[in-house]
C-alpha cells in the first residue's frame, strides 16, 4: 500500500491579485514537465462565465522552485494556446492537457470542447507542439488527432501521454452513454488506451482497460502512469454517475491499478494511499492525480473540492515506490 503525505494547496488562481480575466478561477488537470532549474506545472483555468452562464477553458502553467515544491516562482502571462476558430472542435475549451518532452520539443495532447444542443458538450483530442521550451504551443492542425468512432461514440477526453520503448501510449477516457438525471444531462466514461509509433497516428485498443468497482455506471478519468520496479503503476480517479458534485460519498476518489504490459491491468484501490481529508479544500473529493519523480522522491499533484475550483494540492510519497 502506498502512503501519501499531503502538503496542502500549492496554487490557486483566486489568490493572485490583479490576475488576468482568462485566469479568473479553477486550476484543473495538472501535468508536469521537469526542467533543469524548475518544475513547470500545466493546468487549465476559466474566465468568468458569459451572459448565458457558459464557460470556456484555457491551458496555462506555473513554475515551482525545484528545491521547494510549495514555492511558486513564476506564472504564465498568457494561455499556452488559443481557442479554436469558429466551428472547430476546440472552439470553447482546451481541457484537460497532458504534455511530454521529446528531444527539444514538447507535445501537448488536450481535450477540445464543442458545445451541443441535446447534451452540453462533446470532446475530442487535439495535439499542439512547442519549440520554445513549453511557453507557447502551435496546433498541428484545425482538427482532432483522436476522436469518435463507432466503438467510442461520445466524449474522447482526459488524455495522459507516455512513451516507453519508443512506443507512444495514450491513456484516455471515452464516453459510454449520456442519460438524464433530475433534468440534467450526465455522461459515463471509462478508461481506454491507444498506441502509436509517431505520436500522431493512433491505434485504439477499443476496450475498457480498468475494471469498475461501483457498477456499470462508474465514471473513470485521468489515468496517469508511472513505471517503477518492473511494473507500470496507474493512478486515476473515479466517481458515481449521479449526485457526485456535492455528495462526498459519491464523488471523486483516487484509484490504483498495476500492469506488466500496459494492456492488462489489475485494480486495487486499497493501495492508492490517498483519500479525502476530514475538513478543508479536499474534504469532499480527491481527483485528477498526476505522479512524478524528482530527486529520488515521488510526488502527486491532485485536485480537491469542485474539481479544482480551489486549486491544486501536493502530496509526497512516504517511503519507496514499490
Amino acid at each position: 500500500m502506498f502512503k501519501w503525505e499531503k502538503k496542502g494547496i500549492i496554487f490557486n488562481p483566486s489568490d493572485i491579485n490583479q490576475r488576468p480575466d482568462w485566469m479568473f478561477e479553477y486550476a484543473q488537470a495538472p501535468n508536469v514537465i521537469i526542467h533543469d532549474d524548475f518544475v513547470r506545472v500545466y493546468f487549465c483555468c476559466r474566465p468568468k462565465p458569459d451572459e448565458k452562464q457558459q464557460f470556456v477553458s484555457y491551458c496555462a502553467f506555473f513554475d515551482l522552485n525545484k528545491s521547494d515544491l510549495t514555492e511558486v516562482i513564476n506564472v504564465a502571462s498568457k494561455p499556452i494556446m488559443e481557442l479554436g476558430d469558429l466551428g472547430t472542435f476546440d472552439e470553447f475549451g482546451t481541457y484537460p492537457v497532458s504534455l511530454i518532452k521529446d528531444g527539444s520539443d514538447i507535445y501537448a495532447y488536450y481535450g477540445g470542447w464543442t458545445r451541443c444542443e441535446s447534451v452540453p458538450f462533446n470532446v475530442s483530442l487535439g495535439l499542439a507542439k512547442s519549440s520554445d521550451d513549453g511557453v507557447s504551443f502551435q496546433k498541428v492542425g484545425r482538427g482532432p488527432i483522436l476522436s469518435h468512432t463507432p466503438e467510442e461514440p461520445f466524449v474522447v477526453t482526459s488524455p495522459k501521454i507516455r512513451k516507453y520503448n519508443d512506443i507512444w501510449y495514450l491513456a484516455y477516457t471515452a464516453g459510454q452513454k449520456w442519460f438524464i438525471e433530475n433534468g440534467r444531462s450526465e455522461i459515463i466514461y471509462k478508461i481506454r488506451m491507444a498506441r502509436s509509433s509517431d505520436g500522431v497516428n493512433w491505434e485504439k485498443l477499443n476496450k475498457m482497460i480498468i475494471p469498475y468497482m461501483l457498477g456499470d455506471d462508474e465514471a473513470q478519468a485521468c489515468p496517469d502512469i508511472i513505471y517503477s520496479n518492473g511494473r507500470y503503476h496507474m493512478f486515476f480517479c473515479y466517481r458515481r454517475s449521479v449526485d457526485f458534485r456535492r455528495n462526498k460519498n459519491g464523488s471523486y476518489r483516487i484509484g490504483y491499478a498495476s500492469s506488466e504490459d500496459l494492456i492488462n491491468w489489475e485494480r486495487d484501490d486499497s493501495k492508492a494511499g490517498i483519500d479525502i481529508s476530514e475538513t478543508g479544500w479536499d474534504s469532499e473529493m480527491v481527483a485528477y492525480p498526476t505522479v512524478f519523480e524528482l530527486d529520488d522522491k515521488v510526488y502527486m499533484l491532485y485536485l480537491g473540492n469542485q474539481v479544482g475550483r480551489y486549486g491544486i494540492g501536493l502530496a509526497e510519497l512516504d517511503g519507496e515506490f514499490c
